[in-house]
């Protein structure tokens, strides 16, 4: 790679602003889902009154935060990863980098393709269900299933665009950048 390092900063903080900007858009739902989890107790206990197509909101929206919410959780260093390597005093910032670098390029991100690559298949299939796509199984469940399944691959390209911030982020601190990267001893997110 023989981009400036301002070019590859410019970069990676630009996916980082996009991920932050999707999560904190995503973050809104939990309030969305929390206040529909609510109506629908009340309907159903209180008035006896339930609904299937709600019940179903409710799963969607959890599906929707679970997926979107990924990329902006790598972005702030809250998935799950080996912290007893990170505590180990010949962890440096350098062999921090290394792994990352590693990690993402023969790891994530070729998941990240093979899921968007896998799923284009499922969503077209679902959008091609006559006459408006695929819909609920159940009575009076919600239409439109491809929107939900759409959701896959669109959440592993958010997923995929993070991981290459990453990747990014781990060449600067080889390059030259140590403050890409946390001290992978006291990290607290990128």
């Amino acid at each position: 790679m023989s981009s400036s390092p301002s070019t590859v900063r410019r970069l990676y903080l630009g996916i980082d602003q996009f991920s932050e900007l999707c999560g904190r858009a995503v973050s809104w739902l939990v309030l969305v889902m929390t206040l529909l989890i609510a109506y629908d107790v009340i309907m159903r206990y209180f008035f006896q009154s339930g609904s299937v197509a709600l019940q179903e909101l409710e799963w969607h929206l959890f599906a929707v935060i679970f997926l979107f919410g990924s990329a902006y959780t790598l972005k702030h260093q809250d998935h799950v990863c080996v912290d007893i390597l990170a505590q180990r005093r010949w962890m440096t910032r350098k062999v921090h980098a290394w792994i990352y670098l590693l990690c993402t390029v023969f790891f994530l991100l070729p998941f990240c393709l093979l899921i968007i690559y896998s799923s284009w298949d499922y969503v077209a299939n679902s959008y091609n269900i006559l006459p408006h796509g695929e819909r609920s199984p159940d009575p009076g469940g919600l239409p439109y299933r491809y929107l939900l399944k759409a959701a896959i691959p669109t959440a592993f390209f958010l997923l995929l665009i993070q991981g290459l911030s990453l990747a990014l982020r781990s060449y600067a601190v080889l390059s030259g950048d140590e403050s890409a990267l946390p001290d992978p001893q006291h990290s607290e997110g990128v």
